[in-house]
């Protein structure tokens, strides 16, 4: 039995537990969580390793064999990405330390913090279509508790919108799953990709991956189902929205990614110019409110929908190259994102302000902070050699020669009109004239800056070494874009 594929769910899962009993002892409880994550950073990267040198894992739970048990996979894609989860966990986790008041940590903030870890790496590795809803559920459940914990108004105000909107695609998320499978009959994944390859796509399947793309749009915030993300992801203090910004919508476009690859490639010209034109559509819309807002949280919020958009039209295009592009893409944005938001909660801690017209002038007291928000924006725009120049160039370029003109011509433009998004926040926030804050004398600039420090770093080593990472994410990109190895690996033909 290869354990490491559970390692990185089972660890956060037990800790959990134990941190429901450590509430009342909070330093105990920052450094199990600390401690736990840490651990799990050092399984992911075990695991990784292991399908490196093996290829793809599989581990069937209670023995039963696929497709008739639980089977859980992981590819170089699940690989990357539960590492990369691990690794934004532990910096968030260090950062809450200072930042999230000891209120929060007393009402089981940790213990719920690392729920959320198993939601979202289940969801990563699982290979059985229900079970990712059942991990959805457990990441949905946590991101319920974390985004209401604290009690604000605009909490209270947006975790109603929030728990509606997904309580409402949790039910179609069942129904679309109750059709599939009373198509296919099967719940496995590479079972139901075998299936559908045997009876082609006829139309019931393509409205199944039409409600399929409702499902997880509502969860990835594809236009025009983003609505609920700017003010939902605005309510919660920094560290929390650094978790959601870079993991929650993620994990809606890694299901997206997932299943129209493997369960729909039979029937394109629908479902894929579908997505195609609805991501470039979510672009759009994402660059409209970033360049409308002078509140730092609401552009690099809206700067999540613009990353969802280029991620979701590069699988859209659905080449190798261009799913290369999109998974380099998809890491490049978990690790900015995490990095910017916790960079920002800085800056609001130093400022006690998000208005970007209220502050100046923090390069004079903090070099620190400035030059490296500057690099993390110079990054999510994609200029070389930051991280976030490959997989956008790659998911342009495919574009162009899959004759997608007007897509890979606004994800061309979209890089332009980021930056300049961001360089807002960096020209108006960053220099002119000196300001005093009441708050900034009792600010933890020192710790605070270690983690998105470190996040800054991973991203600036993976685009400077693109050339050393670029064959793990090929291997991920043909694993999706030739569904056969994974269904071999799991069904063992």
């Amino acid at each position: 039995m290869n354990n490491l594929l559970l390692l990185p769910i089972l660890i956060p899962l037990l800790t959990a537990v134990i941190l429901i009993f450590l509430n009342r002892f909070t330093i105990a409880s920052r450094w199990v969580s600390a401690l736990s994550l840490l651990s799990t950073v050092f399984v992911s990267v075990l695991l990784f390793q292991k399908v490196r040198a093996d290829g793809i894992q599989t581990l069937n739970l209670g023995n039963w064999e696929a497709p008739f048990g639980i089977t859980l996979v992981s590819d170089m894609l699940s690989a990357l990405l539960v590492l990369t989860t691990s690794v934004i966990a532990f910096a968030c986790c260090l950062y809450s330390f200072r930042a999230i008041g000891e209120e929060r940590e007393k009402f089981y903030y940790y213990s719920i913090l690392q729920f959320l870890i198993v939601g979202i790496n289940g969801a990563f590795t699982t290979g059985d279509i229900f079970n990712l809803f059942v991990f959805f559920e457990v990441m949905l459940m946590s991101s319920y508790v974390l985004l209401v914990l604290g009690g604000t108004k605009a909490q209270l105000r947006e975790s109603v919108k929030y728990i509606l909107v997904n309580i409402i695609s949790s039910s179609l998320f069942v129904i679309t799953v109750a059709y599939l499978y009373s198509v296919v009959g099967t719940l496995n994944m590479a079972h139901i990709s075998t299936r559908i390859a045997e009876v082609g796509q006829p139309g019931i399947l393509t409205v199944i991956a039409v409600l399929f793309l409702i499902v997880f749009g509502l969860k990835g915030a594809i236009f025009p189902l983003y609505f609920w993300l700017p003010g939902s992801y605005y309510a919660p203090p920094a560290p929390v929205l650094a978790l959601f910004g870079a993991l929650l919508t993620k994990v809606g476009v890694y299901s997206i990614m997932r299943t129209y690859t493997l369960f729909f490639p039979h029937d394109p010209g629908y479902t894929h110019e579908l997505l195609g034109v609805l991501a470039v559509i979510t672009i759009i819309v994402g660059i409209i409110g970033a360049l409308a807002y002078w509140d730092i949280k609401k552009i690099i919020i809206y700067n999540i929908i613009v990353a969802v958009g280029v991620i979701l039209f590069g699988v859209s295009v659905n080449t190798t190259e261009s799913l290369t592009g999109a998974i380099f893409y998809l890491i490049h944005d978990m690790l900015i994102k995490a990095a910017l938001f916790l960079l920002v909660g800085v800056v609001i801690a130093i400022t006690g302000t998000s208005n970007l017209k209220k502050i100046s002038g923090l390069i004079k007291n903090y070099p620190l902070l400035g030059w490296m928000f500057l690099l993390s924006a110079l990054a999510l725009a994609g200029i070389p050699p930051l991280s976030g120049f490959v997989g956008k160039l790659l998911i342009i370029k495919s574009g162009f020669g899959a004759e997608a003109y007007w897509g890979a011509g606004i994800v061309l433009m979209s890089s332009l009109l980021v930056l300049f998004s961001v360089m807002k926040i960096f020209i108006n926030g960053f220099w002119g004239i000196h300001r005093t804050y009441e708050k900034e004398e009792k600010a933890p600039v020192s710790w605070l800056l270690i983690s998105p420090a470190i996040l800054v770093i991973i991203s600036v080593l993976y685009g400077v070494g693109a050339e050393l990472v670029y064959p793990y994410i090929l291997e991920a990109a043909e694993t999706l874009a030739n569904p056969s190895t994974y269904i071999n690996a799991v069904m063992k033909e």
